[in-house]
C-alpha cells in the first residue's frame, strides 16, 4: 500500500526514528501508526540491546535535592560519545533517573548487581512466610509463592525493574525500558552506572 508522507512524517516526529524506519514500519503495519509506533519501540530496544555490548566511555554524574531540602541523589550515567552526553535526551533520562532515586530508594541497580547472600536471605524469609500461611499446600507450591514474591522484592529494590514514580509522564514504563527507548533514539548504548541516595537523618 502506498504510505503518505505525512503519515511518516507523523511517526518521525512521534518516535524520532529514521524516515525509511519510519515508512518500513508503517508498510509492515498496514499504516496504522499505533502498530507502526510499536514496532519501531520493540526493533528500537532490540537495536539497543545489540548496542550493550559497546564502551560507554562518556556520560554525565547528576544531581536531584527535593524541594524540602532532605532528600537527594547522585546518578551516574554512561554513553558512547561526548556528543551524545550533551544531547537533551540523555540530559533528560539523567535528570528523571536521579529524581526517580530520590524518591524511590533502590537499592541495586541491576539484578545482577544484588549480593548472592542478599537474595537467599530474602527467599529464606519468604520460604518461611509461604510455609506459616500456606497450611497444607504441598512443598512445591509453597516454593512457587516464595518464588513470586522474590521476584517481586526484587521489583522494588532494582532499579532498572522499578516503574518510574512519575507514572503519568512515563506511561508506567521501568527505567529498564525508559533506559533503553533514550539508547535507541541516541543510537549508542547507554549506561546506568551507579547511584548514591542520600536523606537527612537515614544512615
Amino acid at each position: 500500500m502506498a504510505i503518505a508522507a505525512a503519515d511518516v512524517k507523523a511517526l518521525r516526529d512521534r518516535t524520532g526514528a529514521g524516515m525509511m524506519d519510519c515508512k518500513a514500519a508503517l508498510e509492515e503495519a498496514g499504516g496504522d501508526i499505533e502498530k507502526a509506533t510499536e514496532l519501531l519501540r520493540v526493533k528500537g530496544q532490540a537495536q539497543a540491546a545489540k548496542r550493550g555490548g559497546r564502551e560507554a566511555g562518556e556520560g554525565v554524574v547528576q544531581s536531584y535535592v527535593h524541594h524540602n531540602g532532605r532528600i537527594g541523589s547522585l546518578v551516574e550515567i554512561d554513553c558512547e560519545t561526548d556528543f551524545v552526553a550533551r544531547n537533551d535526551d540523555f540530559q533528560a533520562l539523567a535528570r528523571e533517573i536521579a529524581a526517580h532515586v530520590a524518591a524511590a530508594a533502590p537499592l541495586y541497580v541491576s539484578e545482577d548487581d544484588v549480593p548472592a547472600e542478599a537474595r537467599a536471605a530474602e527467599l529464606n524469609v519468604l520460604e518461611q512466610q509461604a510455609q506459616e500461611e500456606g497450611g497444607d499446600k504441598p512443598a512445591e507450591v509453597l516454593e512457587k509463592i516464595a518464588a513470586g514474591r522474590l521476584r517481586k522484592w526484587l521489583e522494588e529494590v532494582v532499579l532498572l525493574k522499578q516503574p518510574h514514580v512519575n507514572t503519568d509522564k512515563h506511561d508506567g514504563k521501568t527505567i529498564e525500558e525508559i533506559r533503553a527507548e533514550t539508547a535507541a533514539a541516541t543510537g549508542e548504548n547507554i549506561v546506568i552506572r551507579r547511584f548514591a541516595r542520600f536523606g537527612v537523618g537515614e544512615g
